[in-house]
């Protein structure tokens, strides 16, 4: 009788780091029915996620978590997690590297330590064919090199690399990561392609376009999109620098803009500017790279998109101090917003965050609320007031300052904050406030790039 031909095993996958790209990609691969082995070197990471723990907070990712790490009550058992790199050699058929990649202090360029540390701790423990796949933003020419020094390390034939670039926005990362817009690989051979087309297959299969690529341009696809999108909120600042000047309107010329199908209306909206985990040391990297490269003035327009994005901080310290009769000190600012974004924790590089630190600096009493960030926030910021609701932190205040457009903030009574505060002044960071709505409340509203009145 012939016989019944077997389904192949998926591969099983190991994710290496275990911070914000990690942990999503981990539970991520799970949801999609793969094994997945997580490794970190902090062991109170690895317990914690062994706990069913998301160390920081992301929507939807908790309830992913628990679904799979093994050893819960009702999980798959698909996800566990270890300190070993032993382990996770013998495990994992593919090999996702997700570590951080931050800026050099005192310079522009990428710390690639965490990476070179992954990819040297890793191949001399590859002892059959694997494939190990860069997640993290690294400047062009890194894969290549990690792909010599995998081959040099790693005991067994058929130890390889490619790269596959993260395009997670924080508090759509699940979603982003399940169902992403496009997925890009840069491989070196039809064997590596082939395994990750079996990885996305799910994706793939419900339309998300699969782009294959070599590896420098699967390494320049993610630089060059956060390029590209600081690019377009620095322009949008830039405009509201102009609209200040002649008195314009910024959030209706952004409108205005959006309607061309050319330019979209998304990240137009005009305000303090970006920060976080990404942009910022991603566009200073670029261009130390294309400075390394021999080609500097190709990128050299970045440099004024940085500076624009910074200039946005000193701006609204400045809008405050003009507000408040042109002195800060001792003066009460409730400034509402700690994280760089909505639906986040993350307070690296907030703007937020900065100008708050700037107000406190030339002598004004900061209290500072967020949903989410507090905890981040004290630990950056130690010296500035906190507040558990936003209604304390503007109680007795001079001035409100909107820093970060959480729902919450934007479904504030504007009637019933009045009653707390000193002064019914409201500086409207991220331009999502309702100016009518604040100035019917007999609020002074202000924002960047928008006329008084």
């Amino acid at each position: 009788m012939p016989t019944q031909t077997q389904p192949r095993a998926l591969p099983k996958i190991t994710v290496i780091g275990t911070g914000y790209l990690g942990a999503t990609h981990a539970a991520a691969l799970a949801e999609l029915g793969f094994e997945v082995l997580g490794l970190d070197v902090l062991p109170d990471k690895i317990a914690s996620l062994s706990r069913g723990e998301v160390p920081f907070y992301e929507p939807g990712l908790g309830d992913i978590l628990r679904r799979h790490v093994s050893g819960l009550p009702g999980s798959s058992g698909r996800l566990s997690f270890t300190t070993s790199y032993t382990d996770a050699a013998a495990f994992g058929d593919i090999h996702f590297i997700c570590v951080n990649t931050p800026q050099k202090p005192g310079e522009y360029a990428c710390d690639m330590s965490y990476v070179d540390a992954a990819v040297e701790s890793l191949a001399p423990h590859l002892t059959r064919p694997a494939l190990v796949v860069g997640k993290s933003t690294v400047p062009v020419g890194s894969a290549a090199r990690l792909a010599r020094r995998v081959a040099e390390l790693a005991p067994a034939e058929g130890a390889e690399l490619a790269w596959n670039p993260e395009f997670l926005r924080e508090g759509f990362a699940v979603e982003d990561t399940l169902r992403p817009d496009r997925i890009v690989v840069g491989v070196t051979s039809e064997r590596a392609e082939t395994l990750l087309r079996e990885v996305y297959a799910k994706p793939v299969a419900e339309g998300v376009p699969f782009l294959v690529t070599d590896l420098p341009t699967a390494e320049l696809v993610k630089t060059a999109a956060n390029a590209f999108l600081s690019t377009k909120i620095s322009f949008i600042n830039a405009m509201a620098e102009i609209c200040e000047a002649a008195d314009g309107d910024v959030v209706k010329l952004a409108e205005a803009l959006g309607h061309d199908d050319r330019i979209g209306k998304k990240f137009l909206r005009a305000g303090i500017g970006f920060g976080g985990g990404c942009l910022p040391k991603d566009i200073r990297a670029f261009m130390a790279r294309a400075g390394e490269l021999g080609a500097s003035e190709a990128l050299s327009f970045l440099r004024e998109i940085d500076s624009i994005n910074m200039r946005r901080r000193a701006s609204m310290v400045e809008l405050t101090r003009e507000t408040l009769d042109g002195s800060l000190l001792g003066k009460r600012v409730a400034v509402l917003g700690a994280a760089f974004k909505p639906d986040s924790d993350d307070v690296r590089d907030s703007p937020a965050l900065n100008i708050a630190g700037q107000l406190h600096l030339q002598g004004a009493e900061v209290t500072v609320y967020d949903p989410k960030a507090m905890e981040n926030a004290k630990r950056l910021f130690p010296t500035l007031r906190y507040a558990a609701t936003a209604t304390e932190a503007a109680t007795g205040a001079h001035a409100v300052l909107h820093l970060t457009e959480w729902r919450e903030f934007r479904e504030l009574d504007p009637a019933a904050l009045a009653e707390v505060v000193s002064t019914r002044h409201v500086l409207d960071g991220r331009n999502t406030l309702d100016p009518a709505l604040w100035r019917k409340a007999n609020w002074t509203y202000r924002a960047l790039g928008r006329p008084t009145a």
